[in-house]
């Protein structure tokens, strides 16, 4: 497995960190939409899943406020190819969303409706990790994902 990182992610110490503990070769490439997506000899996924990471409640607080428009042609896109998207929030909760418990302005009933309308609206589930951690969730999230659909692949593909 190959993990693809989207050209738009930053390179940082945290985001070396991140792929560290990817633990798999990374390749960077322009995703259409999300910030990583992973393919093998058989198969590519980068069309079909991806994992959106935000460092924080806050950050994805302003994605759905000052830069809305951006965040809702990303998704569409993933929606128009009918993909699987994964929003990945580092640091936070679904009770610290409801709670406040964050930085940006939003009343947490506007966050919490965008993030619950998000997964109504697009084939979006999301998932919290810590900082820590988020390098082996992005890891076995789309390990599974390939896994999976490598299964479904007839014998003679699946080589």
């Amino acid at each position: 497995m190959t993990v693809l990182c989207d050209t738009r992610e930053q390179d940082t110490p945290r985001a070396r960190r991140r792929f560290e503990q990817i633990g798999v070769p990374i390749e960077r490439v322009a995703l259409s939409f999300g910030d990583y997506s992973a393919r093998c000899d058989a198969l590519d996924l980068r069309d079909n899943v991806a994992i959106e990471r935000k460092m924080d409640l806050s950050e994805l607080a302003h994605c759905y406020c000052q830069d809305r428009k951006r965040f809702v042609r990303e998704f569409e896109r993933a929606k128009e190819a009918g993909a699987k998207l994964y929003l990945l929030i580092e640091n936070g909760s679904l009770d610290e969303a409801y709670n406040g418990h964050y930085r940006a302005r939003v009343h947490p009933k506007s966050l919490t409706a965008s993030m619950l309308a998000w997964l109504a609206r697009y084939n979006c589930q999301i998932l919290f990790c810590g900082v820590e951690n988020s390098g082996q969730v992005i890891h076995d999230v789309l390990y599974r994902e390939l896994k999976e659909k490598l299964e479904e692949l007839p014998d003679e593909e699946a080589i």
